[in-house]
Formats: C-alpha cells, structure tokens, sequence
C-alpha cells in the first residue's frame, strides 16, 4: 500500500489530514478482516519549489532545518489523531539516485527526452493510453489539450516540450532560483538539478515494492490527475507492468463551500482547529463517520455534533465498565439475554457488512449507535422498575465486547493529547513507570466529560482513576497531570 504524503515545508491542515485518516481507515479495515500483513509506503516531499522559497525567504542554511522541523510536527499530528504508523516514511531526498535511475530506464525507452537547458521531460505521446486509467483525457480535443497543459505545467524549460501533456521529470538547475543543498547531477547523464514533483512516487514505490504490482495507493481526489496519471506512466513505462491495482481518492474538506486548501489561504491547521483532546478524538470520529468519497463540511455545527457523539460513546462505555466492576455476576449468569444472542450479533454483522461495502462508515456508525441505545435503554429500564430488577450484565458485556471490536476499525477509544500538552508529559513526574493505558484512557474520557460540562461524569470517572492507584490534577492552560498515589 503506497500513499501520498506531505510537502513538509508547513504545517499540514485538516484538510490534508482528511486523506492521512482515509488511509489510516483502509489500514484498520484490512486488519478487521485479518489482513494483518500490511507493507504500507507512505512518502514525505521534502524537496520542492515551496520548500526552496520558504527556504530562501527565511534564510536558512539548508533546507533541512525547514523539513526536519515540519516533518517532525505532521508525525506528531499524526499520532494525535490516532493514525497507525506507516511501516516507512521515505524522504523524497534519500531517493534521488533511485529518480534518475528512472529517469535514464524511460530515456532508454524513447519516453524521456531531455531539453536544451538540462530540464527532462516525460513523453506522453510515445505512452500508450497516457491519461486513461483515473481520467479520460482527448488529445483530440481543444478542452483535453488545454486540461493537460495546464495540469502539466511548470517552471522549466516549458518552450522545449514536444507536447502540451508532456511533464516535467527534472527541472534544471536555475541561478538565484534554485539552491546547491538541494541539487543533484549525475555526471554524462543528468545535469545539475532536482526531481520533478511527480517522479518520487514512482520511483520510491518501484524501489520499496520492488517493481511490483501495488496492491492500494491512495491519495486526495486532486491528485488523480496529474499526479497519479503521471505516476502511472512513469512506473508502467519503466518496467511494462501494471502499477496498482486498486486506487482510491477522498474527498475534499470543504470550508465556507470552498475546498480548504494552502493555495486559497482558507485553511486551518490541526492545532488551531482542534486545541482540545475532545476536538481531536471529534474531527477524527468526524472524518471516519463521513462517506470518503464525498465532500465533507467542515463547520462548527459538525465539530459540535461530532463531539457530542464522542462524549455520548465515552459516557455509556464508562456506565457499562462501571456496571460490569460492580456486577453480581454470578446471580446474573442464569438470566437469558436477547441483548447479548440477537442485538449485539445483529448489530456486528451489520457494521462489518457496511465497512466491506466500500467503506460505508455512516452506516457502520449506526451499528455503533444501536448498541449505544440498547445500553441507555437497558440502564432506563432498570432505572425505572418499581422492583427491584437485575441489570443484563451478559447484555452489557457483550455490548461492549463489540464496541471494542468496531474501535478497532473507528480507532476513538484512546488517550487524545491537546494542542497545550501531551500525554507523554501527563503521565506522572521524570523518572516514575509510565501510566497504564487504562487510566488515561479515563484521563481522556473524563477531559471530555468536562468539556461537555457533565460534572457528575467527571467526577465519576475521577472517583474511579483514584480507585486504580492515581490522582489526577487539573492545570489551568495545560493538559491534567496524572500521578500514582503515595
């Protein structure tokens, strides 16, 4: 599984993210369904015409300084968002040996052709069906050319292309333009300059898959074309195999009705739209919950029903973990339970049917709710019987048995970090054994409960940190701190 990754030259927005949390989406599918063994390439650019600028504009040294730093942000935001790591995370730099291999195999096969200022460039009229696996473009026709050319333009060298689509494989170094920190040349073959945009996908996927056909690549519906026709190209053009096998792309974020984009200056990074540990667990729940193809709006009603959501799950998981601590179990084992043998099957296959039907995540939504219902009720109708009635303790656990196993594809049971602090710097003082899982989990769910204002919650659930050993302090401004019991 190969994915298109950041430009690290900024702080990636939610919107971008909408793609990393597709991935992280797909991943956790095929793991569902015991596709365990999951090689996934997810690529970081880290050289390009914005990085150089920035670069430049700044006055750094190297470029590295710029890279190193929002490389190191985006993993972060990453593991805010509870995204599954991918097995590597190739830079676009350690990788331009392997371009230019690419480079002079295509030349090799009459589809590279270099220009008279060194720049080199992909000829697409010698690519059969060139710009027909993602889109269908007609070279016959006026609006196809002037698709093409726009799609494929670039800062080199553009009078020397043989043809409108043909794009650009490696832009030849520029004076006062370009830097030597980030500049290659292979001597005899390749002068002086640095890989064009659309070359490292396709050269690190070959080199990391070996050349053979991907199985998933995935990225933002922007990216069908140029960039993945041109991956396709590139890739199938060296080595006369099929690249990938099954593509998918996302759908925008979308804000005021406008995609949100860098370039458009209507953008809003993770940090600024999600400061809060419950902002983060809602945008991801919100994304996962929406249908990916679509368009998804991003607005303060959907952050506010997301998070109302996320705090409704956390309330009802507290109620049965703290149900099932105080059960009669025993008393409670003769006592048939329609929630445990019908609700709770239904309700699985349901969710597991939705999340194979094209990762149909509304609909797998509803299955979480379903059982999210059946608890509430169960609690009412004990709540409210003039006698004294035994709670379904095989109900509730077979109920939350399932919502942990729907988590693995949802991914929101888990200890989300603020934008103020981290959990890292939570769990306890330097030098004490980390804090268990289990206990920030209910750090997190009670941050969450007081962000809705449900003081009863919280303070249950800090009744209940205490009870496993810890105390749990609040900081103004900050992230709670959480230390073990003296």
């Amino acid at each position: 599984m190969y994915t298109c990754g950041p430009t690290v030259y900024d702080y990636a927005h939610v919107g971008n993210f909408r793609a990393f949390l597709t991935y992280d989406l797909l991943k956790r599918a095929l793991m569902y369904l015991n596709y365990r063994n999951i090689m996934h390439v997810l690529n970081l650019t880290d050289v390009d015409d914005k990085i150089i600028n920035r670069a430049n504009q700044l006055k750094l040294e190297s470029t590295l300084e710029l890279t190193r730093k929002y490389e190191a942000l985006f993993l972060q935001d990453l593991q805010r968002l509870n995204i599954l790591p991918a097995t590597i995370y190739p830079r676009a730099t350690e990788h331009v040996e392997h371009m230019m291999d690419l480079i002079i195999s295509l030349r090799n096969k009459g589809l590279a052709y270099e220009a008279s200022d060194g720049s080199w460039y992909f000829d697409s009229q010698n690519m059969p069906n060139y710009g027909k696996q993602l889109v269908q473009l007609d070279f016959d026709s006026a609006d196809s050319d002037s698709t093409a050319a726009a799609a494929n333009e670039d800062d080199s060298a553009t009078n020397d292309k043989r043809h409108v689509a043909d794009f650009c494989l490696w832009k030849a170094f520029k004076q006062g333009v370009d830097r030597l920190d980030a500049a290659w040349r292979r001597d005899g073959h390749i002068q002086l300059g640095r890989p064009g945009w659309h070359l490292e996908c396709s050269a690190m996927a070959l080199h990391y898959f070996g050349g053979e056909t991907i199985d998933l690549h995935g990225g933002g519906q922007d990216l069908k074309f140029p960039h993945h026709e041109n991956e396709i190209a590139q890739a199938e053009g060296a080595t006369g195999n099929v690249f990938c096998n099954c593509w998918f792309h996302n759908g925008f974020v979308n804000l005021d009705a406008e995609k949100m984009s860098k370039s458009l200056g209507n953008f809003l990074t993770l940090q600024t739209a999600c400061p809060t540990a419950l902002d983060v667990r809602a945008y991801r729940y919100l994304v996962i919950c929406s249908q990916y193809r679509n368009p998804l709006a991003f607005t303060p009603q959907a952050m506010e029903a997301s998070k109302n959501a996320v705090t409704r799950i956390d309330k009802i998981k507290f109620r049965i973990e703290e149900a099932l601590a105080n059960a009669d179990n025993d008393a409670s084992s003769t006592i048939d339970s329609p929630i445990a043998s019908n609700v709770v099957p239904n309700a699985l296959a349901n969710f597991e049917a939705a999340v194979i039907d094209d990762l149909s995540m509304p609909r797998a939504a509803a299955q979480l709710f379903t059982l999210v219902k059946e608890a509430e009720n169960e609690f009412k109708r004990v709540a409210k019987s003039d006698n004294v009635q035994q709670i379904d303790v095989k109900g509730l656990e077979a109920i939350l048995n399932a919502m942990t196993q729907m988590d693995q594809v949802f991914g929101i049971f888990y200890a989300a970090s603020s934008i103020d602090g981290d959990n890292d710097s939570a769990n306890g003082q330097a030098g004490d054994d980390p804090v268990p899982s289990k206990v920030m989990d209910l750090v997190s769910q009670r941050s969450a409960a007081k962000e809705a204002k449900d003081w009863a919650l919280a303070d249950s659930l800090r009744a209940r940190i205490k009870e496993l050993g810890y105390e749990v302090k609040d900081n103004k401004g900050a992230a709670s701190t959480v230390s073990r019991n003296l």
